[in-house]
Parts: structure tokens; C-alpha cells; sequence
């Protein structure tokens, strides 16, 4: 039998483990764990799961709270080493370090109810992390206070809403859970006195 070059098989390996991982993913897109594969989780319909039905906004939820770990991590590590006000440093660090801890409950309960997380920030939330990489000093606290406060703000009411319509205990209590984090870290962001009153409308 011919044996294949050293470099050529090191391609074909590559390949043929890209077009594995392909698949896997495919696999996994169309029957998530946990969801039957008659269910409508894909299309965003309500499912029936043993701990309640699970609707369209649960979903949202889960993907929206994971969306703001993605940005809000790296966004209060960099505040850390670069905010001017010791008092917004302070604040930077307790919702980063608070942010992986909300990030590895959101994880946890997706892959227990089935459902697909995005693995980066959206376009919104990258654009925040590149303008506060281009401030510095009260200019940069202002910025880094004022786009987390709002986007905690926006996060809030979706907790909120979701949380008075969900029927699944396992995101009721995830969901409560969340409010208590994003309520505290407004407190926290406030305390700086960089939220101006028209920022809290």
C-alpha cells in the first residue's frame, strides 16, 4: 500500500477533523440535549420539558444573559487596570468576577434545558468594548459607567418580564437569580456618581 507524504496526511487530517466538528455541531443544532427531537426549540416555539414548558423568551433570556457575560468580563477587567477613579476599579472588578460566576450558571442551565449559546458579543456590545478601548482617564469611567448602566437597565426588564411568564422552575430560578446580580450592579455603578439623572430614564 502507498504511503501518504507526512505533510499530506497532516492536511487530510485537518480537514477530515474540521468536517467532524462540522458535523457534530450539526448534530447538536438540530437535536439539542435535552430537547426532543420533535420539539420546536430550533424554530423558536414552547417545548414541553419535566420541569415545565419552556417558551420562546426563556430561550431569549439565556442567550441575552450570555451575550452581556461576553462583553461585561472583559469590559470590567479592562476597567480594572484602566479606569482613573479607584471607586470605578473597585466597581469593574466586583461585576467581572461576578459576571463569571452569573456566566457559569447560564451555561449550566442551557445545556440542561437544551439550549444553543452564542460564544461572543453582538455587534452592539462589541462596538462598546472597542469605543471604551479608545478612552482613557474620566473620560473612560464615564464611558465604561454609562454603557454598562444601560445595558444593565435593558437586561432588568427582559429579567423581569420573563420572570412574571416563564413556567419553568429551572429558569424561575435562574431567572431570579440574574435579577439579583444586574440589580446589584446598577446599585454598584451608581455609587460612582457617573449615572446622570437622564441616564435613568
Amino acid at each position: 500500500m502507498r504511503r501518504i507524504p507526512r505533510p499530506v496526511r497532516g492536511r487530510l487530517l485537518l480537514i477530515l477533523t474540521v468536517v467532524a466538528a462540522g458535523a457534530a455541531a450539526f448534530v447538536v443544532f438540530m437535536n439539542p440535549v435535552g430537547v426532543p427531537a420533535s420539539g420546536a426549540a430550533g424554530l423558536g416555539g414552547t417545548v414541553n420539558t419535566k420541569w415545565g414548558r419552556l417558551s420562546a423568551l426563556d430561550r431569549t433570556v439565556l442567550v441575552k444573559v450570555r451575550q452581556a457575560n461576553l462583553w461585561e468580563m472583559p469590559a470590567g477587567q479592562q476597567a480594572q487596570q484602566r479606569a482613573a477613579s479607584p471607586r470605578v476599579r473597585e466597581v469593574a472588578g466586583i461585576i467581572a468576577s461576578q459576571h463569571l460566576q452569573l456566566d457559569a450558571a447560564t451555561r449550566a442551565v442551557a445545556q440542561q434545558l437544551g439550549v444553543l449559546l452564542p460564544v461572543e458579543p453582538n455587534g452592539s456590545q462589541k462596538s462598546w468594548l472597542r469605543e471604551m478601548s479608545g478612552k482613557f482617564g474620566a473620560d473612560y469611567d464615564k464611558t465604561f459607567v454609562l454603557r454598562l448602566r444601560a445595558a444593565h437597565g435593558q437586561v432588568f426588564q427582559l429579567l423581569a418580564k420573563a420572570r412574571a411568564q416563564t413556567e419553568n422552575t429551572v429558569m424561575r430560578t435562574f431567572i431570579e437569580s440574574g435579577m439579583k446580580f444586574v440589580n446589584t450592579h446598577i446599585s454598584l455603578l451608581e455609587s460612582t456618581g457617573l449615572v446622570p439623572r437622564r441616564a435613568l430614564h
